[in-house]
């Protein structure tokens, strides 16, 4: 059976952690899965959204800790599931595609590092955020001392990593790490009704978004509005941009998906 799902509706993908006798914790079978999938994403042009969830009442709990405790090359395994992870994590966080998670329980460890690589983050009530690693003497993966900082700050994100203080949903959104909170049953409706509105949006334009919102973290501000003016200029003179013009003074909603279609 396999460890991370994958099923597409009206150009979204939605991807599914699906060992929740672990906590869909991650392992190696799920990290290939999961690069295997990120690939699929990445390249797929009926794909435009995706979306990113756990089975059963966990998001995921990080690595597999029973596996690797029974491992007897465990730096040669860790470096396996952290090589396929990390490269699955890379390529959905640089595609033009929106990803979205929608966090139904418990985001502890790789899981909660997964959850902020994500572009926006939709949460259940019942939803918890743990970084954990420190706990059983382990430093960050996934990203998460890429983003968590970036998120919260230096101060919380030391907080979070040294205490490995747990967060509710409600906290999660006070520290600005959720987006919005939402009883169980409403959230992955929610989150893929929102995926496939973005979908019918610009792609183009959604990857050069999120190429500059990363970028303003290295750059001066002379530099980076140097960046908005480049990009800027090649998106108006796009088949998205003309598109979009045209719309808007035509007052109608822009047709993105019919404009790829027809180049």
């Amino acid at each position: 059976m396999n460890e991370v799902l994958l099923e597409i509706q009206d150009h979204v993908a939605i991807i599914t952690l699906n060992s929740p006798q672990t906590g869909n914790a991650v392992g190696l079978q799920s990290a290939m899965e999961m690069f295997d999938i990120a690939v699929h994403c990445s390249e797929n042009p009926k794909i435009r959204a995706v979306v990113l969830t756990g089975c059963g009442s966990v998001f995921s709990v990080g690595g597999n800790l029973k596996t690797f405790a029974e491992d007897k090359d465990l730096g040669e395994l860790i470096k396996k599931v952290t090589g396929y992870f990390h490269q699955a994590i890379s390529l959905f966080k640089r595609m033009n595609k929106p990803l979205i998670a929608a966090v139904n329980g418990t985001a502890a460890g790789g899981g909660m590092s997964m959850a902020l690589s994500c572009d926006l983050i939709y949460a259940s009530e019942n939803a918890r955020f743990v970084m954990a690693y420190n706990k059983i003497g382990f430093n960050p993966d996934g990203g998460g001392s890429y983003f968590l900082p970036r998120i919260v700050g230096v101060r919380r994100a030391f907080e979070l990593l040294y205490t490995n203080r747990q967060l509710s949903a409600a906290e999660a959104k006070e520290w600005g790490i959720v987006n919005d909170v939402m009883p169980q049953d409403e959230l992955l409706p929610y989150v893929i009704d929102l995926a496939k509105q973005m979908a019918k949006g610009p792609m183009e334009a959604y990857g050069e978004t999120k190429k500059l919102i990363y970028h303003s973290f290295q750059e001066s501000l002379e530099t980076q509005m140097s960046l908005e003016s480049n990009a800027l200029a090649v998106r108006a003179t796009s088949a998205e941009g003309q598109e979009g013009v045209r719309a808007f003074i035509e007052k109608r909603s822009p047709q993105y998906i019919q404009t790829e279609v027809s180049r």
